[in-house]
């Protein structure tokens, strides 16, 4: 029997989501159909929306791609996940090839992106394949599931960017970029004993972070990146740390940015690149070699790590309700827009109306 979601479709890239009825039919063996308790607002979607980025499914499109929800009707091989809080990460790996069993499933070549390679979870439900789903039963009593919807991209991203990177207690953290994966990244590396150094254009969005791990934070606004990389390098000079555990994550997928993280490279350091523009930057490669340095790219986030981010969450370690806003679903196309001219102080997580 088939189930009547209410969804809001990408029609044409740069125009409005509109809503209107998907039918989805019953699960396969392998899948299982969710009733969205929430989905949490990315800059990804943005870009898939006004047509800067293009997503692998053809429109019309159901985008996002942050999701809770309940299992309301699973296949024959996912019965025990019936009726059970899931987590729908924003990368589904296959589970089978070789890079899965390999531990590198966020790098899935067969992966499936909800609201770029399915339709995703702006709708009353969705359908999906339920071998990588992460369970929520095991939440503390009273906690918030619709928060956790965030976990799938935002806390998961960046805790994959920390795992990558090998950091350990006693590392510097330089965080280029403190607001949305940045301040998961902060958080995390904090939990894990590191140095955290947040550098970013926005003062006050540093200065809320001096509460959730940055002991430094360095402002880098109008500023040239060789004297920032005086500042920060100053900063783990005092702190007796060397080079060789100095850990880069960029985060705010700019230009200036990634300039930035790559001029902050010494001996032995290592950089992951995080965030995401289209831009081109120009930079010296041989300084890779020179430094005998290492850069890694860092996507997703394989759902074998996703147990010890929930434990990390579960035991406050991670905090996600001061970084989260709840909004109705039926409100996407002015969400995007606000997101789009920067009036979001929080990430938006958004709720179905029904």
């Amino acid at each position: 029997m088939s189930t009547v979601a209410k969804a809001y479709f990408l029609n044409v890239a740069a125009q409005p989501l509109v809503p209107r009825d998907l039918v989805l039919s019953d699960p396969g063996p392998a899948e299982v159909l969710i009733k969205v308790s929430a989905c949490g607002l990315c800059h990804t979607d943005l870009g898939y929306a006004d047509g800067s980025v293009a997503p692998n499914h053809p429109l019309p499109l159901v985008l996002g791609h942050e999701i809770t929800g309940v299992v309301v009707n699973a296949g024959e091989h996912y019965t025990h996940l019936d009726n059970k809080p899931v987590l729908v990460p924003s990368v589904i790996p296959c589970l089978t090839c070789e890079f899965c069993c390999s531990g590198r499933g966020n790098a899935c070549p067969n992966q499936k992106m909800p609201g770029n390679d399915i339709h995703g979870g702006f709708a009353t439900h969705m359908l999906c394949p339920a071998g990588a789903l992460i369970p929520l039963d095991a939440a503390p009593p009273g906690f918030d599931l619709c928060a956790l919807s965030v976990t799938a991209d935002a806390v998961s991203t960046a805790y994959q960017a920390i795992k990558r990177s090998n950091l350990l207690a006693g590392d510097v953290a330089f965080v280029v970029g403190s607001g949305g994966v940045g301040g998961f990244v902060i958080q995390i590396a904090n939990a894990l004993g590191a140095h955290v150094v947040a550098c970013d254009v926005d003062n006050d969005r540093l200065g809320f972070m001096k509460t959730f791990g940055a002991h430094h934070t360095v402002l880098v606004r109008d500023r040239q990146p060789k004297e920032v990389r005086k500042e920060l390098h100053g900063i783990a000079k005092d702190l007796r740390v060397a080079s060789l555990k100095f850990r880069i994550f960029e985060c705010s997928g700019t230009p200036s940015g990634q300039t930035l993280a790559f001029t902050l490279l010494a001996k032995g350091a290592t950089l992951v690149q995080v965030g995401y523009t289209p831009k081109p930057i120009e930079i010296r490669l041989s300084n890779l070699m020179a430094f005998d340095a290492t850069v890694h790219g860092s996507w997703g986030c394989p759902p074998e790590l996703y147990p010890e981010i929930l434990q990390l969450i579960y035991g406050g370690k991670i905090q996600i309700t001061p970084f989260i806003e709840h909004a109705k679903l039926s409100e996407i196309n002015q969400h995007l827009d606000d997101m789009a001219h920067h009036r979001l102080a929080r990430r938006l997580v958004l709720n179905p109306d029904s």
